[in-house]
């Protein structure tokens, strides 16, 4: 089974030893100069294909670019119908805390998460997904998991300087570390306060997340109705992928990542519009939201 969360954590690379100091030499012969030059006209045309995949490493930083943000924002509503739930699943659980509320009195809905945390770059595609059918962003920026990581940068997003607009609900993110080391450790970027603290301390906790995955990231409460903790699909669904190859994909609703991404936010759509009393209905009566609503919804415990 694919591990589906991560525990925050400061650092798991291993250092290495440094290398001994080679003794003087003669010039190479000219056989060997010629399979060196071999070698490295593979590796800048490997460099080459590398850079036009598009990886997350190459395209670490900057705005979410129009025409990506346009296909986010787009996506056919037939898409829904095709798709469902998809290949969605993981550990979620509807709760029955206080009503979670923002400033503006609308539901709430609060991500925390990491930027160097591959789990949660994978489930950002689908949060920004279905957040888009009740509201949009700005600033919105591009962004992976850390290279040193498990699922090494996984393309992504990152909420952190983004803003979310919505008439329906209220979003607050919390990118608690970014995605480069400082000191062997991922540096700090974003700190939660104390009623965030407290959401994490009792909702990604038992009895909702088994106890061996308690404060495990993304977590991902919605309005306190429904609670999230872990990706809903794997990441390894997006490996070597540029976020350009991963939203084209999404338009083919038999795709694995169309499954899994839009399978995740057909998932937090039905669970936002239970929160929202089921509006707008242009989203939220949509037959496929209802019926994750009645039944992968109503099954969480």
């Amino acid at each position: 089974m694919t591990k589906r969360a991560e525990t925050p954590k400061q650092d798991r690379t291993n250092a290495r030893g440094a290398a001994k100091a080679a003794p003087p030499r003669k010039g190479p012969p000219i056989a060997l100069l010629v399979g060196i030059g071999a070698i490295v006209v593979i590796a800048i045309m490997v460099a080459v294909k590398f850079l036009n995949q598009g990886s997350a490493a190459a395209m670490a930083t900057g705005p979410v670019p129009p025409a990506l943000m346009t296909t986010l924002e787009s996506l056919p509503i037939s898409e829904v119908g095709a798709v469902g739930a998809g290949s969605a699943q993981g550990t979620f659980a509807h709760i029955k805390g206080p009503a979670l509320v923002g400033k503006s009195g609308l539901p709430r809905i609060v991500y925390m998460g990491a930027e160097y945390c591959p789990f949660c770059a994978a489930e950002r595609w689908g949060v920004v997904i279905a957040l888009n059918r009740f509201g949009h962003f700005e600033n919105l920026g591009l962004s992976h998991s850390a290279t040193d990581d498990i699922f090494p940068g996984t393309a992504t997003f990152t909420f952190h300087g983004a803003t979310y607009h919505s008439q329906y609900v209220d979003f607050t993110a919390v990118e608690m570390q970014t995605n480069t080391k400082v000191n062997g450790q991922y540096a700090p970027l974003e700190t939660p306060d104390a009623s965030e603290v407290a959401l994490l301390q009792t909702y990604d906790a038992p009895p909702y997340v088994p106890a061996d995955a308690a404060g495990s990231i993304p977590f991902l409460d919605i309005a306190n109705q429904f609670v999230f903790s872990g990706a809903t699909f794997p990441p390894d669904l997006l490996a070597g992928k540029s976020w350009t190859t991963i939203a084209a994909r999404l338009s083919d609703p038999t795709t694995p990542e169309a499954r899994g991404i839009v399978g995740t936010a057909d998932v937090l759509t039905g669970a936002i519009c239970i929160a929202t009393s089921n509006k707008p209905a242009a989203v939220c009566g949509i037959p496929a939201i209802q019926l994750i609503e009645h039944t992968t919804l109503t099954a969480a415990h």
